[in-house]
């Protein structure tokens, strides 16, 4: 009599060898049942394995609600089984072993020698593929050249779909449909991408041919990373008919564990750039023949994959440029086109940071005048308002000139120029914006802008400083440091109202020096020498500091 084992499968679990050891076998979802499957999919008593009078394995379903399918079709009444049957119960996989029987494991050793010697695994290079299942040679037969023609138009017909689909996900329905009809043994399709360019696949999407496999197949638990990741570096097309016995992933436990069998996966390769892998599996051995049928499969899986590339390529790029255009937009509230672009581009560079260097650079301080006596007379709401309205206001004339917005410090406004590109004439860009302001100023109070005048004072500082990404790995912030920042700081303290001050090193830059006084020179905390500094004269005369 012939001993029957079965090969246990469910999704991403590891894989469980059951010996049938009396004649008869319960399948379903009751904890006394013979083998308790505890599935939704699986109705309370399922299936039943037995033994008849000729010591022939049979199986006939108990009427579940499911069915019972062997070799991918559902049986009706009783089944005789056979060496390497596939049944499938709800979302588990069993294959079918009958052991001891001479002339089984003579068979079954034979077709084990005959697919070693064809190679469980068929690999082949992407280009070696694009045009072999076109070429129809004089030795075909007419039932191969149909089959080649009728795939050609499916090639036209979803040519012409991928390039009107709207999303990826378009994309992939389009694709599963066909492939799904067109080659028989997949059961489950998986689109992986890297999105980021980085080398790290992330699961698109995916489907199943059976409904009951739908709710599994958007998880990477049943993809095999090892197959797709060697597809994806190596650029080859691989199809491997049963993964457990292919010495190929010999020690790869992922494929141990997860009892992955028969797989097809080709890379997504537009032009000389791999985008992602199309993956296939069929949870069971794929069938091994001598049918050419069978590597033309792997053709047409990767012409397939050639297709959706380009389409995967294009969403990509529409991708970026959509996550660009939102990021500018908000950065574009902060800063000049110049570090906007920097910015954007900053994912290129070492950590994502715009790395700190030294820069030539002029820093600008603009404050209000009474603020801290202004707000004790309003609501938070007013303040709020005011804030916004100055700031909106005031910034304008340091964007037009290619400044950058450094923070906001309470009420007052710190930014710089000559970064992150640089500026040789940094210095005039910040004095022509501070008077800008200043003026501007004016003239909002004139039309009665805010519900009482305001006044500014304004401070420039010019040198070398560093600017960069600095910060913690939670949050950075573009910045400017150095004496200048500290410099402005200190003279924006000393600034008269409605004037601008500014120091020596910015006054030898500037073009138009006579719009300035020399007050003198003054001692600044942190300084070891008094400086000299220069002053608008828009308001008052001011006595000069120290002659």
């Amino acid at each position: 009599m012939a001993e029957l084992k079965l090969h246990l499968h469910i999704d991403d679990r590891a894989e469980q060898l059951i010996t049938v050891s009396s004649q008869e076998l319960i399948i379903g979802r009751l904890p006394e049942c013979d083998l308790c499957l505890p599935f939704s999919e699986v109705s309370r008593n399922h299936s039943r394995i037995y033994q008849n009078a000729q010591g022939e394995w049979c199986i006939e379903d108990m009427g579940s609600t499911n069915g019972t399918v062997v070799n991918q079709v559902e049986i009706k009444g009783v089944y005789q089984l056979h060496h390497s049957d596939a049944i499938q119960i709800g979302n588990a996989f069993l294959l079918v072993y009958l052991i001891d029987v001479d002339s089984v494991i003579k068979s079954d050793n034979d077709k084990r020698t005959q697919i070693a010697n064809r190679s469980n695994t068929i690999s082949r290079s992407v280009e070696e593929l694009q045009k072999q299942w076109l070429q129809a040679g004089q030795e075909e037969t007419s039932k191969t050249q149909q089959r080649a023609i009728a795939r050609l138009q499916y090639l036209v017909e979803i040519s012409k779909s991928l390039s009107s689909a709207e999303s990826i996900e378009d994309i992939f329905q389009k694709v599963q449909l066909i492939l799904f009809k067109e080659i028989p043994d997949i059961q489950r399709l998986a689109l992986l991408v890297d999105v980021d360019g980085d080398g790290n696949l992330s699961l698109i999407d995916a489907a199943a041919r059976q409904a009951t496999n739908v709710k599994q197949t958007h998880s990477h638990s049943w993809i095999s990373q090892s197959i797709c990741q060697r597809v994806f570096r190596e650029k080859i097309a691989l199809k491997t008919l049963d993964a457990q016995a292919d010495e190929r992933f010999e020690g790869e436990q992922s494929i141990l564990v997860k009892g992955i069998r028969g797989a097809l996966a080709v890379p997504l390769w537009d032009t000389n750039q791999v985008v992602g892998v199309l993956y296939g599996d069929a949870s069971l051995r794929l069938k091994a023949s001598e049918d050419p049928e069978d590597e033309e499969d792997l053709s047409f899986f990767s012409t397939i994959a050639n297709l959706v590339a380009y389409s995967v390529q294009r969403w990509l790029l529409r991708r970026k440029l959509q996550g660009q255009e939102r990021i500018r937009q908000q950065l574009e509230r902060y800063h000049s086109p110049a570090v906007v672009q920097q910015l954007i581009t900053a994912g290129e560079l070492e950590g994502g940071r715009i790395q700190p260097r030294e820069a030539e650079i002029s820093v600008i301080f603009a404050d209000l005048v009474g603020f801290s006596s202004m707000s004790e007379r309003m609501t938070p709401k007013q303040i709020a308002q005011l804030l916004d309205r100055f700031f909106e206001e005031m910034l304008q004339f340091v964007f037009a000139l290619g400044g950058t917005l450094d923070k906001f410090i309470g009420d007052c406004i710190m930014a710089f120029f000559g970064a992150p590109e640089p500026q040789p004439d940094h210095a005039d860009r910040a004095v022509r914006a501070a008077l800008d302001m200043l003026k501007h100023l004016d003239q909002l109070n004139a039309a009665n802008t805010f519900a009482e005048p305001l006044a500014i004072r304004v401070a420039i500082s010019s040198g070398r400083a560093v600017v960069g990404d600095v910060g913690s790995a939670q949050r950075v912030d573009y910045t400017v440091l150095g004496e200048p920042v500290n410099l402005a700081a200190r003279l924006e303290a000393i600034c008269p109202a409605s004037e601008c001050i500014i120091s020596a090193a910015t006054y030898n830059q500037i073009t138009v020096p006579k719009a300035f006084d020399w007050l003198g020179q003054q001692s600044f905390k942190g300084f070891d020498r008094p400086l000299d500094v220069y002053q608008t004269r828009r308001r008052q005369a001011t006595t000069p500091l120290v002659q």
